[in-house]
């Protein structure tokens, strides 16, 4: 059986080809159509890591995600994850795959999904809190689907915050609430275990997408921020797995697939979009790689 490293995968996902095969997944998901656990976690303490299972069934493709998480990384990746894919139809292994580069593009083109529904189309500036690996890739992805005229990136080390700037071509600011006010959207991308801006910088239409904190012991907004619409990829595993929604009990307004198939209408004023990252959109990913690949 045939792996395919990072740079194999790279070659043969876009996230033009992405967005639309993660936006299948999260409609089949909110539909029932997708069989998919709450990801199982196994905490590595004294590495202050975690390791987690995360398998899906759509159609005839099924999955599982076995991902690693050791903040304390500093030589290799922080997150870093292999793919195995099976027929769902006869049980036999596929294909195997790298799967750090998908779990980075497959977060990234859920969240332009949910800039698409939820930020209005004459978004102009956007806030980056965080400077990393997907401050780098939301920030391709959105811009797929808004045009930003501003952009402003904060991050913990202002060093850091510049280069990124340097390198997107964007305005790099001192502090969190420089980003944050004034902003049509604002991208929580820095790992951090306590809220890093104040909800009442926001706007009353502010799009807030919050991606950085995935645990229930960790928090990335406030109880003022998370007073908005509550849009999730999974009540299930929002229920037990975010502490932004077990902290502040803030109630779930509607998972993003409900809204993209048209079951539940547009929330109206501020929305906040709480992303976990779900094995089904790992699978859509996988998948759409296996389909673009072509054996020597």
């Amino acid at each position: 059986m045939e792996y395919l490293d990072e740079e194999k995968v790279r070659s043969l996902l876009t996230y033009e080809a992405l967005i639309p095969a993660v936006e299948h997944a999260l409609i089949s998901l909110s539909l029932g159509k997708t069989q998919q656990p709450v990801r199982t976690i196994l905490r590595i303490a004294e590495q202050e890591g975690f390791f987690a299972l995360m398998p899906a069934i759509e159609g005839d493709l099924m999955g599982v995600k076995l991902v690693t998480v050791y903040e304390r990384n500093v030589s290799l990746p922080t997150h870093q994850a292999v793919i195995q894919l099976l027929s769902a139809k006869t049980g036999e292994p596929l294909i195997a795959m790298d799967g750090r580069l998908i779990t980075e593009m497959r977060t990234a083109a859920v969240s332009a999904i949910a800039t698409r529904l939820f930020a209005p189309s004459n978004t102009r500036t956007l806030a980056i809190l965080g400077s990393g690996v997907q401050a780098r890739s939301h920030l391709r992805a959105l811009r797929l689907v808004r045009n930003f005229s501003e952009v402003r990136v904060w991050s913990r080390t202002l060093e850091h915050a510049r280069a990124f700037a340097s390198e997107f071509g964007v305005t790099s600011v001192e502090t969190a609430e420089a980003a944050v006010r004034g902003a049509d959207v604002v991208l929580g991308v820095a790992s951090t275990r306590e809220p890093l801006f104040r909800g009442e910088w926001l706007g009353p239409n502010t799009f807030v997408c919050a991606v950085a904190v995935v645990t229930p012991d960790r928090r990335e907004l406030d109880d003022t921020a998370m007073n908005a619409s509550i849009v999730v990829e999974s009540r299930e595993a929002a229920l037990r797995e975010s502490g932004d929604i077990l902290g502040s009990r803030q109630p779930v307004y509607a998972e993003i697939g409900e809204i993209l198939a048209e079951k539940r209408a547009l929330p109206a004023g501020r929305v906040v979009f709480k992303s976990l990252g779900v094995a089904a959109c790992d699978l859509a990913a996988a998948g759409a790689v296996w389909r673009n690949y072509q054996p020597a």
